[in-house]
């Protein structure tokens, strides 16, 4: 492999507890050094490396999303996993953990191991995540430990929450026994048959189903209630894509009476709100729905405070016949790999002060940290040459058109934003650069 050295950037590393002005040597798709501005041209000379000047730029461990949907096997003519990936080197992130409610549904070995095969051609790294039930249908468990041996890293039935209170007990037992977290959507489906939309005035007014708070609030609770029923703690609950204040209070309760949960917010649920609906705009239809101002701005204040651990976008391509339809019959999801950091430069750096240490903390170390990702999350040296550098005051306009994903279903076509990818690493080797 070639080395690389990074040069003159601003080093933001959470982990370390770094966040100064850094040298960073990458070989043999590890971190090699990290020294002073200056301090490895010699050894870099040495290794003959490939120089990045980073000068005005940021340098922090390769971003990870721990919700995509690729689509793939079986739903190709949406994503691939070839494509979602280099939308996601293109979005800064090196690693990606892609959701099972694939054709068949991920819950076997031979699915987890063929999405990491090489010949999917991937341009970030790959983990899956498994079904918790066979099919995803709620009724049997997938085989745990075996999921795990070839390369899962939670289980879940995305899109499908498991609503049986037997079933779900069993899963945190036996994911607890895999070392595994178990990741729910929260969504009781028996409270949003035929819904679209969040529940509101908003919803009443265009004639829609909206789905209540209650139905996330209310499973997030029926969920902790089983958590604190396992006895010894190591039983791990993962709130996907949360976005009611009414589940967020739920979930910092539980905290303060130790269980180990932890959640997740999108882009989408801390910068828009159910009024970007409007005409019925398919492109802002998603699961769960866009909420309440009151909710986005709890969801802001959670990502300060750490109420939130981390973020992730819930890319979920659909073509656009899918999209083009009424209102009802859409498919809930946006795409948003490449979305995500400018959204998050802009509207929470920029607007909300939080610092870029917090940032990168949710972006990259939290999300690997908390699915168990060793080596990943980090700049420490010996870890994985994992690196996303991006520029914190470009401004630039996103064109879905232009979009190296495969599907263009996106809210935010034609936005300007702040915060630009500039050059994205993964295992050593420059895997998108502007």
């Amino acid at each position: 492999m070639n080395a690389i050295l990074i040069r003159g950037g601003l080093l933001v590393d959470p982990s370390a507890g770094v966040d100064a002005s850094r040298d960073l040597l990458l070989k043999d798709g590890k971190v090699a050094a990290i020294e002073a501005p200056g301090k490895l041209t010699i050894a870099a000379k040495q290794a003959g490396a490939e120089i990045i000047e980073a000068g005005g730029l940021v340098v922090a461990p390769g971003l990870v999303d721990i919700h995509v949907h690729l689509r793939e096997p079986g739903q190709g003519y949406k994503e691939t996993i070839a494509t979602g990936t280099a939308a996601a080197a293109a979005g800064g992130f090196t690693t990606v953990c892609a959701m099972p409610n694939t054709v068949p549904v991920n819950d076997s070995v031979e699915t987890t191991r063929w999405m990491q095969s090489a010949e999917r051609n991937p341009s970030a790294r790959v983990f899956p995540i498994a079904a918790a039930t066979r099919g995803s249908m709620g009724e049997a468990l997938t085989e745990y430990g075996s999921l795990k041996a070839a390369g899962a890293v939670a289980v879940t039935d995305d899109g499908k929450p498991i609503l049986g209170e037997a079933i779900m007990h069993q899963a945190l037992a036996a994911a607890a026994r895999a070392g595994l977290p178990v990741i729910q959507h929260a969504e009781d489906t028996r409270l949003t048959g035929g819904c679209s939309m969040n529940a509101g005035a908003l919803a009443f007014r265009l004639g829609l189903r909206g789905m209540p708070v209650a139905a996330e609030a209310g499973l997030v609770e029926r969920d902790l209630r089983l958590l604190a029923e396992l006895k010894g703690g190591r039983a791990h609950l993962h709130v996907a894509h949360l976005s009611t204040a009414a589940a967020l209070d739920a979930v910092r309760k539980a905290r303060r009476n130790g269980l180990h949960v932890t959640c997740e917010v999108t882009p989408h649920h801390f910068v828009l709100t159910e009024a970007a609906v409007g005409e019925y705009n398919t492109n802002a239809k998603m699961n769960p729905p866009l909420r309440s101002e009151a909710d986005r701005e709890a969801m802001l204040a959670a990502l300060a405070d750490g109420g939130i651990d981390c973020i992730a976008t819930d890319h979920a391509p659909h073509a656009a016949h899918e999209k083009n339809v009424e209102f009802d019959r859409a498919p809930f999801g946006i795409t948003g790999l490449e979305t995500a950091l400018g959204l998050v430069i802009t509207k929470l750096h920029l607007e909300n002060k939080i610092p870029l240490t917090r940032i990168v903390e949710l972006l990259s170390t939290n999300p690997a940290k908390l699915i168990g990702l060793a080596g990943r999350g980090t700049l420490a040296k010996g870890s994985y040459a994992d690196v996303t550098i991006f520029d914190p005051k470009k401004r630039w306009t996103f064109e879905a058109a232009k979009s190296l994903s495969k599907s263009k279903n996106t809210p935010f076509d034609g936005w300007q934003l702040t915060g630009k990818v500039v050059a994205t690493i993964v295992n050593g080797e420059i895997q998108y650069q502007v």
